[in-house]
């Protein structure tokens, strides 16, 4: 019987057995594809939990931007693990936006972290998504 694999097992052997990999560094890239994935799903919860809340209405902005934050986490965690000629640049500007989505939904679930525990760790989610972001954009040679 095979021992289960990890998400981040999963995303680091497909990364490490690809017969073409890019030019990024393994450790950075790794790291900013596992926080896009556990980000995507984070937001994706937090929107749905205050969409659960009785105070639905105050929490509208933070509903669609949880969306948005978690659409643009995965696009950019599905184009960052495909390795075959990949172009810089269009990487560049999606981890950018990418970053730019984080640090706002996380400012925004901040404002509600003290009254949802669910905005708490969506916050701190989009922070270290934040964080892998800006380390892989500073590899970049563009």
């Amino acid at each position: 019987m095979q021992a289960e694999l990890t998400i981040s097992q999963a995303i680091q052997q497909m990364l490490k057995t690809h017969p073409y990999p890019n030019t990024l560094p393994f450790d950075e890239l790794t790291w900013c594809v596992e926080n896009c994935i556990s980000c995507a799903s984070t937001c994706t919860a937090c929107a749905d939990a205050c969409l659960a809340e009785e105070m639905v209405q105050q929490l509208i902005q933070c509903i669609r931007t949880n969306l948005d934050c978690a659409d643009i986490c995965e696009a950019t965690g599905h184009i960052l693990m495909r390795q075959t000629k990949p172009d810089e640049r269009l990487i560049f500007h999606q981890v950018e936006a990418c970053q730019t989505a984080c640090r706002t939904c996380a400012a925004i679930c901040e404002q509600h972290a003290e009254m949802h525990e669910h905005c708490r760790v969506c916050a701190k989610a989009c922070r270290q998504c934040e964080q892998a972001c800006d380390k892989l954009l500073a590899t970049f040679s563009l």
